[in-house]
């Protein structure tokens, strides 16, 4: 296998990807981990306004499944405002220590709050107060400020019993097409296309 990018090593084909793009995500995530990448489930997330002004900027995926690739926000954030006036998006895992990438575009959808409240009772006391915290992506004074507000929200929720906010919560990204990159040697990467037909997904190769 390359650990650099670019530089050859073990190639990509359809019989190593299959038929299952989530299971072949699934299992370079595993891999991934194993590596020593950090943060393997971090992702680029991509969406656009109304207008189609887009925004581009990181976020953890907690859960992958038949059912879509999940992450958690603030609903009132530029990506939650964003989701809300257009609801497709895309999403993009790179790991430079294996050479490989993967891209996966759809549509996004909250997820109930049923599922958004069992995922936030596991998150550390500090990150739910800090969710309750933050009016994220508005301007703040200071730094000053933000400690103070969170101060504030600690001493409010003196327990453990910290509730899931109402404008926060989980996202699900609908997949209608995932790419497989590959690093190869001369930038003759392997990179594949899986697209939704059906109940069924196509697999093809792509010139790099």
């Amino acid at each position: 296998m390359s650990l650099a990018p670019g530089h050859g090593g073990p190639g990509l084909s359809e019989e190593d990807l299959g038929p299952d793009p989530v299971a072949r995500l699934n299992a370079w995530l595993v891999e991934a981990g194993s590596a020593g990448v950090s943060f393997p489930e971090a992702a680029a997330l991509a969406t656009a306004d109304a207008s189609g002004s887009p925004a581009v900027r990181h976020v953890l995926v907690k859960q992958i499944d038949d059912r879509g690739l999940t992450f958690f926000t603030n609903h009132e954030s530029r990506k939650g405002r964003h989701l809300a006036e257009n609801p497709h998006a895309a999403l993009s895992f790179l790991w430079r220590e294996l050479d490989r990438q993967v891209g996966v575009t759809g549509t996004v959808a909250r997820i109930s709050e049923e599922e958004s409240a069992a995922y936030f009772a596991t998150r550390p006391k500090e990150a739910r107060i800090g969710a309750w915290t933050s009016r994220q992506s508005r301007p703040v004074r200071s730094r000053e400020e933000l400690e103070t507000a969170f101060a504030a929200t600690a001493a409010r929720f003196p327990g453990e019993d910290v509730p899931l906010p109402p404008h926060w919560g989980g996202y699900r990204l609908v997949p209608d097409a995932f790419e497989f990159w590959k690093g190869r040697e001369h930038r003759l990467h392997d990179r594949f296309r899986y697209t939704r037909e059906g109940a069924v997904w196509r697999l093809e190769r792509l010139w790099p």
